[in-house]
């Protein structure tokens, strides 16, 4: 039983191995007659519809479970909603709040725990990203990949611990009071994103305003706005792919003609989800 909360569960050889069971065309059905749960306290497109598919693609059930139908810490605590589920399911997915959710959940049971998001990382996001990388450009060690924007989150966090242990060369460019607080050895940032994209085979960007954030939205786009990903930006990099996880707020850290480009790969990174967590979930059940 292996569970996926983050990058680093995986290492370098878990990274590699879900990377060929998502392009894999032979899995069969390993998850065949089994429940899998998906708990969602963050309502999302790509992530529910992307794990659906998957579970049904490796011959499983996937129940999709509503923040207010466990209630986690309020109507049950979260060790008795993960023994619950556990009952009926051979798999726990969960998009939370709160990081620490997921590892209660985790100590709890004896069936794999997957993180489908949550306030500290976004695992299946990373490994998305990675294999459309992959895709395009070949290989991954020595690959220059800019993160620009907004770069203490999930998404910045999970792309930064999967570029160490696959060697490409990340750095991130983004404003004092928004930078990476805890990036792994080897990330580079900066303040100039302009520095930042010079040279990269990949731009990332992310929304400036997430989920719960509307209350700062203001001072957040104001701090930000030199950061927007633009054709000018793109020029100074190495006739780079355009990455953004979705959703995004055309005009704000992304232009629409940006986002439209023949070199934007927004929508293969998302149809990518659907593999990712295809190979996640053959992986944890291996």
């Amino acid at each position: 039983m292996t569970n996926l909360l983050t990058i680093a569960d995986l290492g370098s050889d878990g990274i590699a191995e879900v990377l060929a069971l998502a392009e894999a065309t032979d899995l069969g059905a390993p998850l065949a007659g089994k429940g899998v749960a998906l708990v969602f306290e963050k309502p999302s497109a790509r992530t529910r519809n992307s794990t659906e598919m998957a579970v049904v693609q490796l011959g499983g059930h996937p129940v999709y479970i509503q923040k207010d139908e466990v209630g986690i810490d309020t109507r049950e605590t979260a060790e008795d909603v993960a023994r619950t589920l556990a009952c009926y399911h051979d798999v726990i997915t969960a998009r939370v709040m709160d990081h620490g959710h997921l590892n209660r959940m985790a100590g709890s049971v004896s069936i794999p725990v997957v993180n489908l998001l949550s306030d500290k990382e976004h695992p299946l996001q990373a490994l998305a990203d990675i294999l459309t990388m992959k895709q395009l450009a070949g290989a991954l060690k020595g690959l220059k990949i800019a993160y620009v924007g907004d770069a203490d989150n999930n998404v910045a966090r999970s792309l930064a611990e999967a570029c160490v242990r696959v060697g490409a060369e990340l750095s991130l460019a983004s404003p004092e009071g928004y930078q990476l607080s805890d990036a792994p050895d080897g990330v580079r940032q900066t303040t100039d994103p302009a520095e930042a994209v010079k040279g990269a085979r990949f731009v990332y960007t992310d929304v400036w305003v997430s989920m719960g954030q509307d209350a700062e939205a203001a001072t957040r786009n104001a701090a930000l706005a030199p950061y927007q990903v633009n054709e000018a930006l793109m020029a100074k990099a190495d006739d780079a792919w355009f990455f953004h996880c979705l959703p995004a707020r055309r005009g704000e850290e992304v232009t629409h003609a940006v986002m439209e480009s023949p070199k934007s790969a927004i929508w293969r990174q998302a149809g990518n989800r659907m593999h990712a967590a295809r190979g996640a979930l053959a992986w944890v059940v291996r």
